[in-house]
């Protein structure tokens, strides 16, 4: 895992088109059962934790189709459930607004000849990104486990789509 990827990610080729791939990853999904854990729309397919093994930093996987020469390339990304990745966002939003309206409140700050405190703030919310990062890279350490479980459910969907 390398230390700045917040969303590993991986590709496949497949022998097949999206178009004749994808109705067959469907097939696979609901004659394999995985119905609960795994789902697919378009050129998509998401695979999830079962609900009872979820927990906070559970993974979710999800693959996109691609055309390409020899067929199909399935780009694969694991990522945090929508909610949580969704809340890391926001996180990550609300330390770079308050970052910039230190690094304004500091110039005007200097500007106006007085002590420029508010540029503190600065290297204060740096520092709270970089904590969410080692945050979100203990995340992927403690779901290591889902994400093989996640990995391997989509191969065994995938033998069953193109050996179908």
């Amino acid at each position: 895992m390398q230390f700045f990827t917040v969303q590993p990610s991986f590709t496949l080729d497949v022998p097949i088109g999206p178009q004749e791939l994808m109705p067959r990853v469907r097939a696979a999904i609901r004659d394999l059962g995985l119905r609960e854990v795994a789902g697919s729309a378009g050129a998509c397919v998401d695979l999830k934790v079962a609900a009872n093994e979820r927990r906070f930093w559970s993974p979710h996987l999800n693959a996109q189709a691609s055309e390409i020469e020899t067929g199909s390339q399935l780009y694969c990304r694991f990522s945090p459930r929508p909610e949580i990745w969704t809340g890391f966002m926001l996180f990550y939003l609300v330390i770079v607004c308050l970052i910039s309206a230190s690094a304004i409140f500091g110039y005007v700050q200097w500007f106006l000849g007085d002590r420029p405190w508010g540029l503190l703030f600065i290297p204060v919310g740096i520092g709270g990104i970089l904590a969410l990062h080692v945050v979100s890279l203990i995340g992927q350490g403690l779901s290591a486990d889902q994400m093989k479980v996640l990995r391997e459910r989509l191969d065994q969907v995938l033998d069953k789509a193109v050996g179908a």
